[in-house]
């Protein structure tokens, strides 16, 4: 990548990528800095994050929140076809190393994609869903939940407004916090352990910039505290799902029982 290239490593999955952390970490990310722009990493990291059914402790992680964590690289998870392509080839372009999240549960989908040059800038959410009660902030594939949980809540009068984050890093703060201002309740989807995650930055923004606005305190779900079980039963206890969703809008809505 430093002498003109544009490779792509493909890790299986991200679990693998700890055995080259610190190419990426400490070269990767940093090249541009430490030679004071002489040269850029356009290099593109891509494979599986998170969990993919039985695969136990070790090859069910999310590392959105590591690798965010890493000034000089960009974290980039689609949660759809149409998404992934345009996100995949403005990584690609990108004179900066990109970390792309995909999950291999979703290698199946079939949806419309664009033909043809089809770029999606980094760094821009997309609202998924208009709502006017709750603002619903996910990516990757543990937003289905939260779509299915928002058709559920919609026979019951509540509307929920869905923004697929896309980008991790950088992350469109705007739409968010636009989107809060309108609906004044925000619910955090992401399939991570509940410590120093992506919903903690969010939260953080939120409740710095915004938190006049607010008419609830801000809830995320996350996955169980613990490592991934290899119990399909166990897993499914462990994953945040359409339930856990609708129970932390009718939270913030006050609607419980």
């Amino acid at each position: 990548a430093m002498n003109g290239n544009r490779p792509i490593v493909e890790f299986m999955t991200f679990n693998f990528s700890l055995v080259g952390i610190d190419q990426i970490i400490n070269n990767a990310a940093k090249i541009r800095q430490m030679s004071g722009g002489q040269f850029n990493c356009p290099i593109v990291f891509r494979g599986p994050t998170a969990s993919a059914g039985q695969l136990a402790a070790t090859h069910s992680q999310a590392f959105e929140s590591w690798f965010a964590n890493t000034p000089g690289l960009k974290v980039v998870v689609p949660s759809n076809p149409a998404d992934a392509k345009g996100l995949l080839k403005s990584a690609i372009r990108d004179d900066d190393p990109v970390i792309f999240m995909e999950s291999e549960q979703m290698y199946g989908d079939k949806a419309e994609v664009p033909e043809g040059e089809y770029l999606i800038p980094l760094g821009v959410a997309d609202i998924k869903r208009k709502g006017s009660d709750v603002t619903v902030v996910s990516f990757g594939k543990i937003i289905k939940e939260a779509y299915a949980a928002a058709e559920q809540l919609s026979q019951e009068g509540i509307e929920c407004e869905i923004i697929d984050l896309r980008t991790v890093r950088p992350m469109d703060h705007k739409s968010i916090l636009d989107s809060v201002k309108k609906t004044n309740r925000l619910v955090i989807l992401e399939e991570a352990w509940p410590f120093g995650n992506v919903a903690t930055e969010i939260t953080y923004q939120v409740q710095s910039q915004v938190f006049d606005y607010l008419d609830a305190p801000i809830v995320k779900i996350n996955t169980a505290d613990t490592p991934a079980p290899y119990s399909p039963v166990l897993l499914a206890e462990w994953l945040p799902s359409k339930e856990d969703v609708i129970s932390a809008v009718k939270k913030v809505m006050y609607r419980q029982a």
